[in-house]
């Protein structure tokens, strides 16, 4: 397993699920981040459609199953300290598969909802290249974006944004807005806005995903 310094409250090292490769033998990863009331489990399940050779599969798990307790696009003070502690949890696990030979370049992020938050703001705000990232139904977090604040070169990362067209959670605004500033940030941005779908992940995401994986 995994062993996790630095992390800092509400949320802890102590419930992360890892499926698939063992650390010793895996080349490459996937940090999967999921959302509000929901568990670790319930996000890694989704491994089963992807299956990647060499790949360990790292889910941590939020503090009472919520990493924040407000909308994202609320001021970002209001969500502390969850955000702050949610991002230093991907931080660390990073920084435990650098250490055990997985260098980022070969890791990607994948979260939904306010996991896809936390990934995508992550991947952000510590631009450099990843295997992928992936933010299924969310966007950079905040009350309003300052493309300033984003800085570095995710050297043609891929990044996919899928989202409902009418997503009660996520406005499809900020959605766009996001893709444009990970575009400026050099990632190679695939986003797909999707009529009647709810609050969920689709075959067509989860078939895309597969598709960049196995490249």
């Amino acid at each position: 397993m995994l062993n996790l310094k630095d992390t800092i409250p509400p949320h802890s090292a102590e419930n992360i699920l890892q499926l698939g490769a063992d650390i010793q033998s895996a080349t490459k990863a996937m940090i999967m981040i999921h959302g509000r009331g929901a568990d670790a489990h319930s996000v890694a399940a989704l491994h089963d459609h992807f299956k990647t050779d060499k790949t360990v599969y790292i889910a941590p798990q939020a503090d009472n199953f919520t990493w924040y307790p407000y909308r994202f696009i609320e001021k970002r003070e209001s969500n502390e300290p969850g955000i702050s502690s949610g991002l230093q949890i991907i931080d660390s696990i990073i920084n435990a598969l650098n250490s055990s030979g997985i260098n980022t370049e070969n890791i990607s992020l994948l979260g939904f909802s306010q996991g896809a938050c936390l990934a995508v703001d992550y991947a952000a705000r510590n631009a450099q290249k990843y295997a992928a990232v992936f933010c299924l139904s969310g966007a950079l977090i905040g009350e309003s974006l300052n493309p300033a604040e984003y800085q570095g070169d995710m050297q043609q990362t891929p990044v996919f944004f899928g989202c409902a067209e009418n997503d009660f959670h996520i406005p499809q605004e900020r959605v766009h807005e996001s893709a444009r500033i990970l575009t400026s940030l050099n990632a190679h941005v695939t986003k797909r806005i999707y009529p009647n779908m709810g609050h969920t992940i689709n075959r067509d995401e989860l078939a895309f995903i597969k598709e960049v994986l196995t490249k």
